[in-house]
Order: C-alpha cells, then structure tokens, then sequence
C-alpha cells in the first residue's frame, strides 16, 4: 500500500558514499527495495537469497543485504531487496520502525511515533 514519495539518502555499508533518490513510502512492503545497480554503484553486495511473496500473490527469490538509509532527520541501517531495473524504490515498514516513524497518509508526512521512544 504505497502512500506517497519521498527523498531517501542511500549509504553503502559502511556509510561513506551517499546518494539520494525518490522512494515510495509503503506500509505494504515490509523491507525496503531498491533497483540492483543504485545498490551495486555504492557498493552494497548481496549476502544471501530470500523468497517474498508480491501483493499480487506472485513468490520470488530475490537478493538480500544492508545498507544504511537516511530520512526525515534519521539514519538507519536495514535490510534491502536487490530488485530488478525499472521497479520503484520502496520504503518499507522495518526502515519505518528502525527509525520511530509512522506514515500520516492524509498529510504524506512522516511523524515520530513517540510511544516507541518511551
């Protein structure tokens, strides 16, 4: 369930190299995916393979690493998907949750969620 865009920052693992770029910010999607070559320019290998099942009920084995993830004030190292050429950059629900955010849909914001901070 994509809501609105917004401008990530990527960092490879180590967090030295940064770019940005537009991302979907989508409670749907529990981890975070990103085109393979954004990922492979800064650096980032793949560590292993894991299966996700798509909203359309479609089951793929795709790659798996982590990189580090800048956003509204926050950074956060997550899990990602190596996805394929031409699909939209997603901002899932555990970068959200690494970084004590929830989605304001109506607003297209993120808030800090202060119930996690206590």
């Amino acid at each position: 369930m994509g809501t609105f865009y917004i401008e990530i920052g990527l960092g490879d693992e180590q967090g030295s190299n940064w770019r940005t770029l537009d991302a979907l910010v989508d409670t749907g999607a529990s981890t975070t995916s990103l085109p393979a070559s954004v990922l492979q320019e800064l650096g980032v290998r793949p560590l292993s393979t894991e299966r996700f099942r798509f909203a359309q009920g479609e089951v793929r084995e795709l790659p798996v690493g982590y990189t580090w993830i800048r956003f509204a004030g926050k950074e956060v190292i997550t899990q990602v998907i190596f996805n394929a050429e031409g699909t939209s950059p997603l901002l899932g629900a555990l970068a959200l949750e690494a970084a004590y955010m929830a989605v304001d849909p109506v607003g297209q914001r993120l808030i800090p969620v202060e119930g996690f901070l206590m």
